[in-house]
């Protein structure tokens, strides 16, 4: 689960950490009195959606001369009028794609002397099996453009679980970072209070570009990106209010709640597989026969009639879905199962697009029989490979 950025930063600033101070609004006209309330003179105005890349991203209603979604404001009434020219309009970044996403909240944030711009992120390694830092002097740009260009300027530290941030590990990111006197300082408190943070918030990620020295020596959370755990949310209540579902694809909101791993895709053949590692080859066939998948989306184990019918109907609602694949190799999934789910949400919903149904596995004859029965235009399919070229053939026409 993503957050927003000033959420990042509320929790973080909870845990201890520097960050400057800044109000979220809703409403153009709330944005006169939350530039009042900062001390100013510069404001930072910022586009808050679940993407990266926002202050290089075009507004779609403004015209390519237009700002992007972080601005700079040296006036209230700056700050006003960015205000009322972001909201609602639709941002589109190297990570929103061509559709973009509108936006719905903005962050206006004091502004900083910046002196140095650092990258600074935690996150799993699981080459190592543990949490690890990620640290850069080269901060504001993409890491993964580091990595490819200056690898050298990159340093990965893997924590210890038993003995957590040690004095040895924030030397290293110390001299990693080129931090000196009240920097040094600083980051020999902010660097165990951040991973305190990830740790004890079963987080994914946690990514701040940039970390900036100020021109007082100072360090500050310039940015914070955070993402945590699905698996772990039970634990985390307050973690789970911060949610807004308006930021995420409706299709994926309606599989969470019936316990589905779904993900969106470009594609237009819907795919509904039972196993992860199933499901990523049936993506790649689909691939390797011409075609694109419009999900993935894996029911499980142990799924229900019910599940598999609604597993079905979230497919179906895409409108770039042209064909659907039901690729089932059942162990404790039976196939039967399978069938009458399909069975029962094309009969609620209709069918107005071709299906191929591969079913392998335990009670697969009932569940050939099931689907043979129906009455229902299905193709059939014997294996993987089968069922993949029968899908992009009926898709292509």
């Amino acid at each position: 689960m993503n957050i927003h950025e000033y959420q990042a930063k509320q929790l973080l600033k909870a845990y201890g950490a520097p960050v400057a101070e800044g109000v979220a609004i809703l409403k153009a006209d709330e944005a006169e009195a939350a530039a009042k309330s900062l001390p100013g003179p510069l404001y930072v105005v910022k586009s808050q959606i679940h993407a990266g890349g926002r202050g290089k991203g075009k507004f779609k209603e403004l015209g390519p001369d237009a700002k992007g979604g972080v601005r700079l404001a040296f006036s209230i009434e700056e700050a006003v009028s960015h205000s009322k020219e972001m909201l609602g309009n639709t941002l589109v970044t190297a990570q929103t794609g061509p559709e973009g996403k509108q936006v719905n909240r903005l962050y206006i944030e004091d502004g900083a002397d910046i002196d140095r711009e650092l990258y600074l992120s935690i996150l799993v390694d699981r080459s190592v099996g543990r949490v690890a830092f990620v640290v850069s002097t080269e901060g504001g740009m993409d890491i993964e453009a580091v990595a490819e260009h200056t690898p050298e300027k990159i340093l990965t530290l893997p924590i210890d679980p038993e003995a957590g941030v040690t004095a040895e590990d924030v030397a290293k990111i110390n001299a990693s970072l080129k931090l000196e006197g009240e920097a040094a300082k600083d980051g020999e408190t902010l660097f165990p209070i951040l991973y305190k943070a990830f740790v004890e918030k079963d987080m994914s990620l946690l990514e701040i570009n940039p970390l900036i020295v100020m021109k007082n020596g100072r360090l500050r959370v310039l940015d914070a990106k955070v993402s945590f755990d699905g698996n772990a949310l039970f634990r985390h209540e307050d973690v789970r209010a911060l949610r807004d579902t308006t930021e995420e694809d409706a299709k994926e909101i309606e599989a969470s709640k019936w316990d589905l791993a779904y993900v969106a895709l470009d594609g237009n053949i819907g795919c509904m597989v039972n196993g992860a590692g199933l499901a990523m080859a049936t993506m790649d066939i689909i691939k390797l026969y011409g075609a694109e998948p419009a999900n993935f989306l894996d029911v499980g184990g142990g799924a229900t009639k019910e599940k598999v019918t609604a597993a079905f109907k979230i497919i179906t609602a895409d409108p770039a879905v042209k064909g659907i694949l039901v690729n089932i190799f059942g162990g404790i999934m039976r196939c039967d199962v399978i069938a009458e789910g399909v069975i029962a949400a094309v009969k609620e919903v209709g069918l107005q697009v071709p299906l191929v149904v591969r079913l392998e596995g335990t009670n697969v004859e009932l569940g050939k029989k099931i689907i043979n029965e129906s009455g229902l235009n299905v193709i059939s399919a014997d294996d993987l490979d089968d069922a993949a070229q029968k899908i992009v053939k009926a898709v292509n026409g």
